[in-house]
């Protein structure tokens, strides 16, 4: 059933359980309920607020991006601190559950198509976990995208080795980094396909 909900934002009642299990349950229960949320805004995540930024603030332009090393979903290590500096970055958060992330990478395929001649690389970075690989795998294929897709763990803390660092807590969440490794912008929901052009026309080339 359709609601006037414009996002999602589940709390916990009592002591904070383990990701590695809440996650999976509640996309779960967002893939079940179907178009129950708006599919213009991002879904706000679960946060723990222990990250290296305050609860609910994304890292900002200007600052650098935080590096770390995830597989994607073939298993291989992608080592972001190396690639950071090498060429124009952009780092989509998702689930692929969540319907305005499907509608982001489309446009992030889009922005692949379209830019990767000029230095641009599309890094989409999966947030429903380790137990979901295969179908986040079998997502991928099924959707034909042409850019890296890893996903996100959770380490001994609780927290998101690529995402808690970016101060995520809603998705899609897009980040632009420039060619130091330093942020462009970062923006919750749709990617501004005119900033991406605007910043590649004026930078230069690695």
């Amino acid at each position: 059933m359709k609601t006037s909900s414009r996002s999602c934002d589940p709390a916990y009642a009592g002591r904070r359980l383990s990701r590695t299990f809440v996650l999976p349950v509640f996309l779960a229960l967002l893939f079940i309920g179907g178009n129950a949320f708006s599919q213009d805004s991002p879904v706000v995540l679960v946060s723990s607020g222990e990250g290296t930024v305050p609860h609910g603030q994304l890292l900002r332009s200007g600052m650098d991006a935080p590096g770390f090393v995830l597989k994607d979903i073939a298993g291989a290590s992608f080592n972001f601190t190396a690639e950071k500096t090498k060429s124009p970055v952009l780092l989509v958060f998702f689930s692929m559950f969540c319907e305005p992330c499907r509608r982001g990478l489309a446009d992030a395929q889009r922005l692949h198509d379209r830019f990767r001649n000029a230095g641009l690389r599309v890094v989409a970075v999966a947030l429903d976990g380790e137990s979901f690989r295969k179908s986040v795998s079998g997502f991928v294929r099924q959707e034909r995208y042409g850019f890296r897709v890893l996903i996100d763990e959770v380490d001994e803390h609780d927290r998101f080795r690529a995402a808690d660092l970016f101060g995520v807590t809603g998705i899609p969440t897009t980040v632009l980094i420039g060619n130091g490794g330093r942020i462009v912008f970062v923006r919750k929901g749709a990617i501004p396909e005119v900033e991406v052009e605007k910043f590649l026309s004026t930078s230069k080339k690695p």
